[in-house]
């Protein structure tokens, strides 16, 4: 018997990943058919399956990003002083 392409891997439907992502199911497929999620279609007909694994990597990309922007917030509201350690601080923590 040929080995799965995904030993280990957890298939979840379009439906299941919604739910946990709080979104369509449209929304879960489009992340797949942009690559941002790892799916295949399997049987006949076809019908979207979804690797777990690439949801909680879809998470932690997310987080992530948050992080990102959170930390550009925050130095674009501090003044050129504070970044540089001279003149006047305006708001000193």
């Amino acid at each position: 018997m040929p080995e799965s392409p995904m030993p280990g891997a957890r298939l979840l439907a379009p439906a299941q990943v919604a739910e946990m992502l709080a979104l369509s199911v449209d929304d879960v497929v489009s992340l797949v058919l942009e690559a941002r999620l790892r799916g295949s279609r399997v049987g006949t007909p076809g019908q979207w399956r979804i690797e777990s694994e690439s949801v909680v990597e879809y998470l932690d990309e997310q987080a992530e990003e948050a992080r990102r922007i959170a930390l550009w917030r925050q130095s674009n509201a501090a003044s050129f002083p504070e970044l540089w350690g001279r003149g006047h601080v305006s708001r000193p923590d």
